[in-house]
């Protein structure tokens, strides 16, 4: 299963956040999943980390697991993300949603706002 992590999802298991389900964990932890990040999102916690909403005690560069695949950004992906309904005005959730929409992946979030899109959700 390929699986397209929402910032938060990434942070929380980083970190053990209890916030993040049994469920997720183990399916992030499983050698038989795919996991991607997208540089969107690594873009994300470098700007809340520059403007204090977000501190991180580590190198950017050094944050994703290797493990975790960083999943580039696309002309294909602004296409996709210009095509779609404009529900929700977070730049960062609606490139998530077109990435995932553009490579057939499931997104895992516990944001509700991405239930307005025809995107696979776990």
């Amino acid at each position: 299963m390929n699986n397209l992590l929402d910032t938060h999802i990434l942070l929380w298991h980083l970190t053990d956040n209890p916030k993040l389900s049994k469920e997720k964990s183990e399916i992030i932890e499983n050698k038989e999943n795919q996991i991607f990040f997208s540089i969107a999102s690594l873009w994300e916690i470098g700007i809340k980390n520059s403007i204090g909403k977000l501190e991180i005690t580590q190198p950017i560069a050094n944050i994703v697991p290797n493990e975790i695949v960083i999943l580039d950004l696309k002309v294909r992906h602004i296409e996709k993300m210009m095509s779609l309904p404009f529900n929700h005005r977070d730049p960062f959730d609606r490139i998530l949603i077109a990435q995932a929409l553009s490579e057939n992946f499931t997104i895992m979030t516990d944001d509700d706002w991405f239930k307005q899109y025809s995107v696979s959700i776990l």
